[in-house]
């Protein structure tokens, strides 16, 4: 094929028909495809750059209750995200697992009898089957002491749950795809318009190669109604393609599950935009337990095992504005969050040891309130019936986002006449079915057991491999090696532990890329590798593309 019937065919317009387009591809969109695309609907999403490139993927790695919001008197919410706590771990326990943290108490802070009070709370507000509850400790007799500051001498020990959050919305983008959804990455909502009600979107893909180039087609998607996902680009949506609709009369509020206060007609919510950042440091304690840290300021601080030989701190919260695709933290947050580890850790940091660093921006609903660690961390739902439908989510967090694609089901079923039976907390993630088809076949033990029977099988692959493969892939794992009977049916070892069989394995089932996406979204590897490895990786990748005739390796 010449270059300009190369260049003709990759600009050529697709058409798509739909009952559903979701612009966005972090943790709500993929969730809402999700459940979509299980109550029988037709699914279209797109997202303007990678799955979980944003937000989803610059979290605190957890699935918690939210402590803190019991001191905002946020109980509902704090239930709601028990309760999902819960589920979470039962359908996705290979990437979402049990942590223990330890919270000390200090003096002239929250005063003891209301940091036990809040814990009672927080291990009684929801049901708890899965995690131990909670129990005092002295420092000078338990293991988590010896890492922490003199000062302090006692505290408590209360269960969470860590997640590898941009694997979680990988796997509800692979099971909505395998469902039936489309799922479009690196490909942008540039127009909507209405057309004898429905909408007409005009998507432009833009497909990029690890030369740093890239190819472009546009699609059109004809759907009955739209979903704006795109987490805190959604009032930047709403304003750049829908100005009209943005200020249309007829609009239903659909609150969350919590007691939030009405959305009156003719009014749009706004969003407070609240950048969180974390650092990563060698590991300042050799336990598997984690930390929530008091801070005189208000703010609460976690410091997590990560990675293995790193530790994970964060986050900030503080008023973020600027542009949303050049997010990095700052020197001043790296040397607060620095300064606060200080103060509790006997070992010492300073910026100097930061291996790594990332920062987000939550999206949270304007509720008034002037304190940004005080806003709250609920969502609301907004959908205009004024012509063509389109529904707005405002706000949300990742332990709730299940939850969240349920309440967006539950409003839109009626207009889009699907199922408005319930299902994603009765079926696994994939690679979730650890113990069995059913969720409720899950346990705290499960994933232990699960990387026993691995090693028996694949006897061949060095343990941590293993471990990693288990943790990340779950039953998946029987799918990536298939037909693997050795390391060199692994293929060429690209970079350190990483092989060819996974890289193309990401390549074909997992949506990804580039060399960013597989380092630092679908894994953490970059973290152990050389600076250069994202450049030797996306050579070999490009090298692939060329040998394969242009093709995806």
């Amino acid at each position: 094929m010449s270059h300009d019937a190369s260049q003709h065919a990759s600009q050529e317009q697709h058409h798509l028909r739909c009952d559903l387009l979701i612009v966005g591809g972090g943790i709500n969109g993929v969730g809402i495809a999700r459940d979509a695309v299980g109550r029988g609907l037709s699914v279209v999403l797109c997202e303007k750059d990678d799955l979980a490139a944003h937000t989803s993927s610059s979290s605190s790695k957890l699935i918690h209750g939210g402590l803190r919001y019991l001191e905002y008197y946020e109980f509902a919410l704090v239930r709601k995200a028990l309760i999902e706590r819960e589920i979470l771990m039962r359908i996705a326990p290979h990437i979402i697992t049990p942590i223990r943290f330890v919270m000390p108490h200090v003096a002239g802070l929250r005063p003891r009898w209301l940091l036990r009070l809040a814990l009672f709370l927080y291990d009684n507000l929801a049901p708890r089957e899965l995690l131990p509850g909670t129990e005092s400790i002295r420092f000078s007799k338990h293991e988590t002491g010896a890492a922490l500051n003199s000062s302090l001498t006692h505290g408590f020990m209360y269960s969470d749950a860590w997640v590898d959050d941009a694997r979680l919305v990988v796997l509800n983008a692979i099971d909505a795809k395998e469902r039936g959804a489309k799922i479009l990455t690196h490909t942008e909502c540039d127009s909507l318009e209405q057309k004898n009600g429905r909408w007409l979107a005009r998507l432009r893909r833009h497909v990029p190669h690890a030369s740093g180039e890239s190819d472009e087609d546009n699609i059109l998607v004809d759907a009955a109604m739209v979903v704006n996902a795109t987490g805190s680009w959604v009032e930047q949506f709403q304003h750049r393609l829908l100005p009209a609709i943005a200020s249309a009369p007829t609009i239903t509020a659909a609150k969350s599950s919590t007691a939030l206060p009405p959305i009156p007609p003719g009014t749009q919510k706004k969003l407070r935009l609240i950048k969180g950042s974390h650092i990563v440091v060698p590991r300042l304690f050799e336990h598997e337990h984690a930390y929530i840290f008091q801070h005189p300021d208000g703010r609460v601080i976690f410091a997590s095992p990560f990675q293995g030989a790193f530790t994970l701190i964060g986050t900030t919260d503080s008023e973020f504005v600027g542009n949303l695709d050049e997010m990095a933290i700052s020197e001043v947050e790296v040397d607060y969050l620095c300064s606060l580890s200080n103060h509790y850790f006997a070992k010492q940091i300073s910026a100097k040891d930061v291996r790594w660093s990332y920062a987000g921006v939550r999206p949270l609903v304007d509720d008034g309130n002037q304190d940004a660690k005080a806003i709250t961390r609920d969502y609301h739902l907004q959908l205009v019936t004024e012509g063509a439908p389109i529904l707005h989510v405002f706000g949300g967090k990742i332990t709730t986002y299940r939850r969240l694609a349920e309440d967006v089901l539950a409003l839109i079923a009626p207009v889009l006449a699907c199922s408005e039976s319930s299902w994603t907390a009765h079926a696994c993630l994939p690679g979730g079915d650890l113990a069995g088809m059913s969720p409720q076949e899950q346990d705290g033990q499960c994933l232990a057991h699960f990387v026993q029977q691995c090693r028996e099988r694949y006897s061949w692959l060095p343990d941590q491999l293993l471990q990693r493969f288990a943790r990340s892939y779950g039953t998946r794992i029987h799918r990536l090696l298939a037909d693997c009977v050795d390391l060199e049916s692994l293929g060429e070892c690209i970079l350190d532990d990483l092989y060819e069989q996974e890289v193309r394995y990401l390549i074909t089932h997992e949506f990804a890329q580039t060399a960013q996406d597989i380092l630092w979204r679908r894994s953490k590897l970059g973290l152990h590798m050389a600076a250069d490895a994202h450049i030797r990786l996306d050579a070999w990748i490009r090298s692939q593309i060329v040998s394969a005739g242009g093709s995806s390796p």
